[in-house]
């Protein structure tokens, strides 16, 4: 499990667009509805509540930067 600063990954994101099981399940409609994901995948549904918890956007490190300039030049 990984705490902190989330870093994206461009080649994990574009897999997961073009993988064929996603593409498999949305041309035949088995999609779960918004919530579902307990029912779908037990496993991955405790990872992602875990995860997305204890981690920051990468956002946060230019806001936190921004600032702290902000206040060391001023």
């Amino acid at each position: 499990m990984k705490f902190g600063f989330r870093i994206p990954n461009l080649n994990k994101r574009i897999a997961a667009r073009t993988s064929i099981k996603r593409a498999i399940r949305h041309n035949l409609g088995l999609k779960a509805p918004k919530g579902m994901g307990w029912i779908t995948d037990p496993k991955r549904a405790a990872y992602n509540r875990v995860y997305n918890r204890t981690s920051k956007g990468c956002s946060v490190v230019w806001i936190i930067g921004a600032a702290l300039a902000y206040v060391l030049l001023r």
